[in-house]
């Protein structure tokens, strides 16, 4: 049985209470989360993964929910977004393509953003994991090898399965992040890190509070498609989403999410390019997206499997942002 581990809840209502709230348990020493809408973080309490003394909740904290097409709340709820006409169409697509609706009435883009890297040696309950003596994103200081590639025990690659954070990337969106220490921004594509245990640039005590985007954003054209073994459900195995300026190569932008420890821009591949995008170079353009990933075996699908469709879904990404020029 999933019993809920005891935690205390904490409600500020503003991020000043917040940033003070945090600031005080780190200096107790007193461990703690954030909890935006939960879809997330609850069910891996549940499996009394990462549990921590206190949870800090943000959804008490007024204006941190807005939807604009050049702003985004992190506590903006991923049903609304589905729904909006003042956000991007991308954004709108990618939100709509997260589980169902039940959890994206709950679920945020700030949790989407911030959603634990997922493992399939990793995200079993305690019992399971126990009996395998554990692994090196839980290592319980037991010194524990990773269960996916042995006898390394320098990288987690615990596979990140956010489906928002490659539709901001090539929209060229900012997070701004606050905490104790102040406020900072970063781009989307700077913000995660390529390990499955750090995750992202994120430091102790710092929450995303919102994601800006360029002035022009509603000149460009996006597209998402994702892979995943149930359509009404799952993670995505895989996902790639493109955007660009109609008819400027020098806006053309492809991420893509599920397939490593970070969703990523591919900016060297986009380089590549030396003509016009077009239909003409589409296939060429997703053989090489497909040839930088290397998926690992620690999810639903085979990696092999995982890595071929990269370049289905990166040419019918390619080829809906191709017809706004048409």
């Amino acid at each position: 049985m999933m019993l809920m581990p005891p935690f205390e809840l904490h409600h500020p209502t503003s991020v000043e209470d917040a940033c003070e709230l945090a600031s005080s348990f780190m200096e107790l020493g007193e461990s703690f989360d954030w909890v935006a809408g939960g879809t997330d973080l609850l069910p891996n309490y549940k499996w009394h993964i990462n549990v921590k003394k206190h949870v800090i909740s943000l959804a008490k904290i007024s204006g941190t929910d807005t939807i604009s097409m050049t702003e985004i709340g992190a506590m903006a709820r991923l049903g609304a977004m589905t729904e909006s006409t003042d956000i991007h169409p991308l954004i709108a697509e990618a939100a709509a393509k997260v589980a169902s609706s039940l959890i994206r009435n709950n679920a945020t883009l700030g949790g989407n953003l911030c959603v634990d890297t997922r493992c399939f040696w990793f995200n079993q309950s305690e019992d399971w994991r126990r009996s395998i003596d554990w692994c090196h994103k839980e290592d319980c200081g037991t010194g524990s090898d990773c269960r996916v590639i042995p006898n390394q025990n320098t990288l987690c690659v615990a596979t990140y399965q956010g489906d928002l954070a490659p539709s901001l990337m090539v929209l060229e969106g900012v997070l701004h992040l606050i905490g104790p220490h102040g406020s900072r921004e970063v781009p989307a594509e700077d913000f995660f890190q390529l390990d499955g245990i750090t995750r992202n640039v994120l430091q102790e005590g710092e929450f995303v509070l919102k994601v800006t985007f360029p002035e022009n954003v509603s000149s460009r054209v996006g597209s998402y498609h994702k892979l995943r073994v149930r359509e009404s459900w799952d993670f995505p195995e895989a996902g790639i989403s493109a955007a660009w300026i109609p008819g400027d190569n020098s806006t053309l932008r492809v991420a893509s999410t599920a397939l490593e420890s970070i969703p990523r821009l591919h900016s060297e591949q986009v380089a590549e390019l030396s003509e016009k995008f077009s239909t003409n170079n589409v296939t060429a353009l997703s053989e090489s997206v497909m040839k930088s990933i290397k998926p690992v075996n620690n999810t639903a699908l085979p990696p092999r499997y995982r890595r071929a469709m990269v370049k289905v879904l990166a040419k019918r990404s390619l080829n809906k942002i191709l017809e706004a020029t048409e």
